[in-house]
């Protein structure tokens, strides 16, 4: 339960970073750098996910 708890967690962060980087598109003069910053961290954030994903 604890995994399936933190997989939960991660998920949320991961959609947080997707609105963050929706929100940074749609701005006129979109931060590039931190576009790839936040690109990176959801990333990151999915390979975790993945790797405690039973097979």
């Amino acid at each position: 339960m604890a995994i399936e708890a933190h997989i939960r967690e991660l998920g949320f962060r991961h959609e947080n970073l997707d609105r963050a980087i929706r929100d940074e598109l749609q701005r006129p003069a979109a931060d590039h750098l931190r576009l790839r910053q936040l690109k990176r961290q959801k990333l990151k954030l999915k390979e975790q996910i993945e790797s405690l994903r039973p097979s």
